[in-house]
C-alpha cells in the first residue's frame, strides 16, 4: 500500500485576473475526493468564496506563506479534462493574460460560483427598454449580452462609483437580481408528466369509465386527448396536453382529483438532440473527390490542411465526409464557424446528415442549455459540435478533427475582454494535444495561413470551381462620380436598374452596407458641428427606428439634437448612409418589393438569425440589406445580383491589413450570387476605381494579391513576417495613461529600441470616458526573443502598478491584434 504524504496542496485556478494561481492546503478528509479538474469552494482574502478548479495536486509545502485549507469538495468527478487545462495553460501563455480569465472565459456561468456581488439578467421576464432611463438602460443591455455582471463592471460601465441606485431600480422592476452566495447556478429542468392511474391501466375498466362518464364533458375531452397523445407520442408533458386539448389546468386538476390521471415532476433535458443517424445523401463531383482525396493525403504527414476553394465550390460536402470518417470511429468533431449567423444554415444541413449527433454551441444559449451541452461533450454523448470561438473551449474527451471554416475572419479573434486568443490558431495547439488533425477552409485565406501552406507548415489543396458547374459572377465597377445624385446619395442608376430586373425575374438581391443605424453622423449646415459622445471621442449615429442617436462604441443613447449647441442653428444634415436607411431608401423604390435588413439591431434574439434566414431562402423575402453578417458562408440559390453600397468606406481604413480584410470581404459577398444555375452579378459602387484591390477582386485573383500584399508587407516588416504585440493604456485622465505608455517604453527600449512603435493616441482615443495610449511591438520570428519581450512587459506592468499613481492605469495587453 502506497503512503500518502503527511500533507498535499493544490494549485488552484479561480475565475479572476490574478497574476498566477494560487496554492490551498487539502484537508485529510478531502483527500480521497479531489483530483485535477474537479471544482472546490476556497475563501480569497477572507472574504470572498470562489468556486475554483484544481490544476494539480502537491505534496511540497509552499515556503513563503501558510496555504488556507479548502472550504468544500463541489464535485464528484472532474467537469473538464486534462487536455482542457493544458490549453488554458497556453493561451494564457501566448495571450498574457491569466489562466483565471482562460477560465472566466471557459466554463459556462453556471458551473462558475463567487460570493462577490453579481447582478444575474432575468431570463424569465421581458423587459420594456423604454421604461429605463439613460443609466439603468446601459446596464440593461450590457446584461442582455452578457447575462452577468459584477458591481466593479457597473461602476465602469457608468464612469460612476455608486451605482447602487441605479441597481436597486433596476432589481424593482424585475429586469435582474443579485446574488451573493455561493451557490449551484445550474438548474435541472423540471417537466409535468402525465400518465394513467394504475387502476385504469386494464382496457375492461378503462372502457368501463368511458362508457359511464357522467358530466364534465371538457375533462372528457382532456381524458381522450391524453390516450391520442399516449398512443402516438409515448409520453406526454402537461403543456402538450392542454394545448391540444384546448384546455385548463383547473380541468386537468379534476381528473387528477378523481385519480384518473397522475402528474408526476420529472427531470429532463433542455438540449433535446433528436434521433442519432447518418444519411449522406448528396454525391460528390469529380472535383470534390479530388479535393477530399488530397486532403486525406495531407493528414497522413500533416496536422494542418488549408483548403482553398472559390465560393459556392462545395466546401461544406468535404466537411461532412470527413465528419462522418470519424463518425464511424466513434471520435468527436468541432466544426467551428466565426459567426453566429452561420450556424443557422448549416446546423440544419447537418442535423440532416446525423440527426442526434450535433449540437450547436454559442453565447445565445441561456446558462443553464450550457450547462448541459457542456456536460454531453464531455461524457461523449455528442459527438458533433457546431459552434462559434467558445465552442473551442468545450471538454471533448476523444477529439479527432477541428474545422475551421471561412477561416481568414476577424471574428475568431476575440477582442474583449481577456483572452485575447485567436480561436483558430489556439485550436491548432489544441488538436495537438489529441493527436488531431485540422482542416481550414476559405474562398479568400488569410495572408499567415496561405504562407503557412509556402513554409511547408500546412498542406494546402485547391478547390477551384463551382459546384454544379455554376460559373463565378461577373464583377462590375460603378464610378459614383460619373452619376448625379438627387439627395438620395446611397444608390446609382445602374445600381437601381440592375435590382429593378432582378425582382423582374423574380430573383433575390443582397445589398451589403458595413454600418448600421441611420446616418453615421449628422452636422451642422451653418457652422459644421457634428454631435459627440460625451464618453467617446465619436460621432453618434442616429437610429430612425429608435429614434435615438447611439454611440457604436460604448453603446450610450442619446436624444436626437435640433439645435445646434455651438451655434444654436436648427439646420442640420445627415451624412453618409447606414442599413436603416437603406432599407427606407428601397421601400420608396420598389414599394412591392419585400425587403428585410439583417444587422446587429435587428437580430438579437436567439432564434432571429435563423427565422430571417428561412423567409429569405423560401423566397418570402426579394431584398436582403445587410452588414458583415451576409458576407459570411450563407447559400442562397435564387440570388443573382449582389450590390456593394459603399467600397470606398471598406478600403479607407487605416490598418496595414486593410487590403487583405477590403478583398475577403467583397470577394465573399459576390460569392453569394449566381450559386446554382444563373450567371451572377456584382455592382461595386466605388470612387477610387483605381485601387488594385478592385482589379483583383475583378478577376478573383486572391494569388495576384497575396503577391502584392507580400511584397508590402516584406518591406514594412508586417506579418506574416513578424509578431506584433500591441499595448493599450487606458484611464480617465488623458496625461497619466500617456505618462504610463512612456514608462512602458522606457523599460522596454534598452532591449526592443528598434521594434518600438510609440507611443502615440489611436485615431479613436476616448472610449468610455477613458483615454488611450498606444504602443506597438513588431518582432522578429524568434521565438526565445519573443519570449523575452512578454516577460519584460509583464515586469514593466508590475512596475507601473507598483505605483500609486499609475495603479489604475489599465495595461491591455493584445497578441498578434487584427
Amino acid at each position: 500500500m502506497i503512503k500518502l504524504p503527511n500533507h498535499l496542496f493544490a494549485e488552484i485556478i479561480i475565475p479572476l485576473a490574478l497574476p498566477k494561481n494560487y496554492t490551498w492546503a487539502i484537508p485529510e478528509s478531502f483527500r480521497d475526493a479531489v483530483q485535477p479538474g474537479i471544482r472546490v469552494e476556497v475563501m480569497l482574502g477572507g472574504r470572498k468564496k470562489y468556486a475554483g478548479i484544481i490544476k494539480r495536486i502537491f505534496a511540497e509545502k509552499p515556503e513563503a506563506f501558510h496555504p488556507r485549507d479548502i472550504i468544500n469538495v463541489l464535485d464528484q468527478e472532474p467537469i473538464l479534462h486534462p487536455a482542457q487545462l493544458k490549453l488554458w495553460e497556453w493561451v494564457a501563455g501566448y495571450y498574457m493574460c491569466s489562466e483565471g480569465e482562460v477560465m472566466q472565459a471557459a466554463v459556462p456561468a453556471n458551473l462558475k460560483l463567487s460570493s462577490e456581488s453579481i447582478l444575474i439578467w432575468n431570463e424569465e421576464r421581458s423587459v420594456n427598454f423604454s421604461d429605463l432611463s439613460d443609466n439603468e438602460y446601459i446596464v440593461a443591455e450590457a446584461l442582455e449580452l452578457k447575462k452577468e455582471l459584477r458591481i466593479s463592471e457597473v461602476q465602469e460601465l457608468l464612469d460612476v462609483i455608486q451605482v447602487y441606485p441605479v441597481v436597486k431600480k433596476l432589481i424593482e422592476k424585475e429586469v435582474c437580481y443579485v446574488w451573493e452566495e455561493l451557490k449551484e447556478k445550474y438548474t435541472e429542468k423540471k417537466q409535468t408528466y402525465i400518465t394513467l392511474h394504475p387502476s385504469y391501466k386494464n382496457e375492461d375498466q378503462l372502457a368501463d369509465l368511458l362508457n359511464n362518464w357522467g358530466k364534465a364533458p371538457k375533462q372528457m375531452e382532456l381524458l381522450l386527448a391524453f390516450l391520442h397523445l399516449q398512443k402516438t407520442e409515448g409520453t406526454v408533458i402537461q403543456p402538450e396536453l392542454l394545448k391540444k386539448a384546448n384546455a385548463s389546468a383547473a380541468q386537468l386538476k379534476g381528473l387528477l382529483d378523481k385519480n384518473i390521471l397522475i402528474a408526476e415532476k420529472r427531470s429532463t433535458d433542455r438540449i433535446q438532440l433528436g434521433q442519432k443517424s447518418s444519411n449522406l445523401s448528396f454525391t460528390l463531383s469529380p472535383a470534390q473527390e479530388t479535393a477530399l482525396q488530397a486532403v486525406q493525403t495531407v493528414f497522413q504527414n500533416r496536422q494542418v490542411c488549408l483548403l482553398h476553394g472559390v465560393t459556392a465550390s462545395g466546401k461544406t460536402q468535404i466537411y461532412t465526409q470527413l465528419i462522418q470518417e470519424q463518425l464511424n470511429k466513434g471520435q468527436q468533431v468541432l466544426y467551428m464557424l466565426p459567426e453566429i449567423a452561420l450556424t443557422a444554415q448549416i446546423i440544419r444541413r447537418l442535423q440532416e446528415y446525423f440527426g442526434g449527433h450535433i449540437a450547436i454551441y454559442h453565447s445565445k444559449f441561456n446558462a443553464n442549455e450550457r450547462v448541459e451541452i457542456w456536460n454531453k461533450v464531455k461524457t461523449g454523448e455528442i459527438k458533433i459540435v457546431l459552434g462559434a470561438r467558445s465552442a473551442l473551449f468545450l471538454p471533448f474527451k476523444n477529439l479527432s478533427l477541428i474545422i475551421a471554416d471561412e477561416e481568414h475572419d476577424n471574428s475568431y479573434k476575440q477582442q474583449d475582454p481577456a483572452p485575447r486568443y485567436h480561436a483558430r490558431d489556439a485550436a491548432v495547439y489544441y488538436a495537438g494535444l489529441f493527436q488531431a488533425k485540422v482542416l481550414l477552409g476559405s474562398a479568400t485565406p488569410s495572408i499567415e495561413s496561405y504562407f503557412n501552406c509556402e513554409q511547408e507548415k500546412y498542406g494546402l489543396v485547391r478547390l477551384t470551381e463551382r459546384y454544379g458547374n455554376a460559373q463565378l459572377p461577373s464583377i462590375e465597377l460603378v464610378d459614383v462620380k460619373k452619376y448625379q445624385q438627387k439627395g438620395k446619395i446611397a444608390f446609382t442608376e445602374p445600381l437601381l436598374e440592375a435590382i429593378k430586373q432582378s425582382l423582374e425575374q423574380q430573383k433575390q438581391v443582397i445589398l451589403f452596407q458595413n454600418r448600421r443605424g441611420y446616418a453615421p453622423y449628422q452636422v451642422c449646415n451653418t457652422c459644421g458641428w457634428i454631435p459627440e459622445c460625451q464618453n467617446c471621442d465619436v460621432t453618434l449615429t442616429y437610429h430612425k427606428f429608435k429614434n435615438k442617436l447611439t454611440c457604436h462604441y460604448c453603446g450610450t443613447q442619446y436624444p436626437v439634437i435640433n439645435t445646434c449647441a455651438a451655434c444654436g442653428s436648427h439646420d442640420f444634415t445627415q451624412k453618409n448612409f447606414g442599413t436603416e436607411q437603406i432599407e427606407e431608401i428601397l421601400n420608396e423604390y420598389f414599394p412591392d418589393a419585400r425587403i428585410a435588413r439583417m444587422d446587429y439591431d435587428s437580430v438579437k434574439g436567439k432564434n432571429d438569425h435563423d427565422a430571417l434566414i428561412k423567409l429569405f431562402e423560401q423566397k418570402r423575402l426579394d431584398i436582403l440589406v445587410g452588414t458583415q453578417m451576409v458576407v459570411k458562408g450563407l447559400d442562397f440559390e435564387h440570388v443573382n445580383l449582389v450590390g456593394i453600397i459603399d467600397a470606398d468606406g471598406i478600403l479607407g481604413f487605416t490598418d496595414f491589413r486593410v487590403n487583405e480584410k477590403a478583398f475577403q470581404l467583397m470577394e465573399q459577398v459576390s460569392g453569394r450570387a449566381g450559386r446554382k444555375d444563373d450567371l451572377g452579378k456584382v455592382l461595386i459602387q466605388v470612387s477610387n476605381t483605381l485601387h488594385p484591390v478592385l482589379s483583383f477582386v475583378q478577376n478573383h485573383a486572391y494569388d495576384a494579391l497575396y503577391r502584392y500584399e507580400m511584397a508590402n508587407r516584406k518591406e514594412f516588416g508586417y506579418p506574416p513576417f513578424t509578431r506584433i504585440i500591441q499595448l493599450v493604456f487606458r484611464h480617465k485622465e488623458k496625461h497619466i495613461a500617456e505618462e504610463a505608455a512612456h514608462i512602458m517604453m522606457g523599460g522596454l527600449s534598452p532591449h526592443f529600441a528598434k521594434e518600438i512603435s510609440g507611443p502615440a493616441q489611436p485615431v479613436i482615443d476616448r472610449i468610455r470616458n477613458q483615454y488611450l495610449w498606444e504602443l506597438l511591438i513588431k518582432l522578429p520570428k524568434d521565438r526565445q526573443r519573443i519570449g523575452h519581450c512578454k516577460h519584460m512587459i509583464m515586469q514593466q506592468t508590475a512596475i507601473i502598478h507598483s505605483n500609486k499613481r499609475y495603479s489604475s492605469v489599465r495595461v491591455i495587453v493584445n497578441v498578434d491584434p487584427l
